[in-house]
């Protein structure tokens, strides 16, 4: 695996390549801001690139943007001491957002999940509407809700049923970007557009491309934020 790391603090560099070679991995290369990372990702593909975010001149948002331009299939993983830019990461398609000082067993997790999103094109639900049948993939589905024994799929398109509980989808969809933010709902972090704090303690969600907004638990909401150190 082919893996670049991008951040203007040397410090950080050798820290994090330090831990990705104690996990195993060898082939990584260092940049030190953006316009070295685009030229070195101009003549050599990667196949995950952890980018930090607050760097002077080229940030990490719109280094995401360019290299998703150069390889669409490379997996980002957003690094940074800064809370408040996850969204704008996952707007670019981030597969994950860490904090720093983050552990070795964070960078682990972000790459199983780069590989779960990469896998997931693999991954199909066959949910069914009526007569009409559908086979989804995992990018389809905008959040899942519990329905008795089974539960509903909605995408852009609008809503199937899928034969399982929302525990087994869970289980299912937990590496491919969902997260269970009430006993009756898992949104797709990928897909959300924005999200709103409700009543200080629940937070409500707005994905893309449709009108309903999903508002989770207490417990739901505290998920969330300690995934991603949300205040």
């Amino acid at each position: 695996m082919r893996i670049l790391i991008v951040d203007d603090e040397p410090l950080a560099l050798t820290r994090l390549q330090r831990l990705l070679v104690n996990l195993g991995y060898t082939h990584i290369t260092q940049a030190s801001n953006g316009y070295e990372a685009l030229r070195i990702s101009a003549k050599k593909s990667f196949d995950i690139a952890f980018l930090d975010i607050a760097m002077p001149d080229m940030d990490g948002i719109e280094l995401g943007y360019c290299l998703r331009y150069q390889h669409e299939k490379m997996a980002l993983i957003y690094q940074s001491a800064y809370e408040h830019y996850a969204i704008k990461a996952f707007d670019v398609g981030a597969v994950d957002y860490i904090l720093k000082p983050y552990t070795a067993e964070a960078v682990e997790r972000s790459i199983e999940r780069a590989l779960a999103k990469e896998s997931s094109k693999e991954l199909r639900l066959i949910s069914k509407a009526g007569e009409a049948h559908y086979l989804l993939a995992p990018k389809d589905i905008l959040y899942v809700k519990a329905d008795l024994s089974e539960v509903i799929l909605r995408t852009r398109e609008g809503f199937s049923y899928y034969p399982k509980k929302i525990s087994d989808v869970e289980e299912m969809l937990k590496l491919h970007g969902f997260l269970r933010v009430h006993r009756s709902y898992l949104i797709n972090l990928n897909q959300i557009k924005e999200m709103n704090t409700v009543d200080q303690s629940r937070l409500s969600f707005i994905f893309e491309g449709i009108s309903e907004t999903i508002e989770s638990s207490k417990d739901g909401a505290k998920n969330f934020r300690n995934r991603f150190k949300v205040t």
